[in-house]
């Protein structure tokens, strides 16, 4: 199998970080790409998905399954149903959980690119502050319902954890260690797995 990455995507890591803690990533190579946006990437757009999105699984037979969680669910059915419940109330909110956390991140990468690439004289702050509210409000949430951060290890813990450090790489000054100290203990507690501190993004 091939994962088309970057190292800097939530999206890719969370992929990563699963596959490690399934025992899969040596089953998988991972291939650098890029789809910034305004950046045409045209065999991607044909070879693997017309969305442009990272991450992609490419299967050994050719097939393509993309969407990160789509793909962790997917590894964690071949590693027997171990990140995500396979039934009951449980695997409801997780899935929940997981889809709210995607959004968060999704907002913190249209305020990426916003602040990052769009045109300065084009810029629309009301824009910005409106989907960092998202982001940032997500986080209280989280912070004030601790059960994610205590339980054992699923999807929406990894995800969770990859929006953090998304926003310590992309907003390393926005100050949510200070704001929500219960997601500060549960971030430093996750980079003691090795799945999650070898998939730090770089700095600079």
């Amino acid at each position: 199998m091939k994962l088309t990455f970057s190292p800097g995507s939530p999206f890719a890591r969370k992929v990563r970080i699963a596959a490690i803690e399934l025992g899969l990533i040596d089953k998988i190579e991972l291939v650098a790409a890029s789809v910034a946006p305004t950046q045409p990437n045209e065999a991607y757009s044909h070879d693997i998905s017309p969305l442009r999105k990272l991450p992609a699984l490419i299967l050994d037979d050719g097939h393509v399954i993309v969407d990160s969680y789509v793909i962790v669910e997917y590894l964690d059915e071949l590693a027997g149903h171990r990140l995500i419940p396979v039934s009951g109330p449980a695997r409801w909110q997780v899935k929940s959980e997981h889809s709210m956390i995607q959004g968060m991140t999704d907002a913190m990468l249209l305020c990426r690119y916003e602040v990052g690439v769009r045109p300065k004289e084009l810029l629309w702050q009301k824009w910005v502050d409106d989907q960092w509210d998202r982001a940032w409000q997500g986080l209280t949430r989280f912070e004030k319902h601790p059960d994610i951060l205590t339980r054992p290890l699923d999807v929406a813990q990894i995800a969770l954890v990859c929006t953090l450090g998304y926003a310590d790489f992309r907003f390393p000054d926005c100050g949510w260690r200070k704001a929500f100290p219960n997601l500060d203990a549960f971030h430093e507690k996750m980079l003691q797995r090795p799945s999650v501190k070898i998939s730090v993004p770089p700095k600079g």
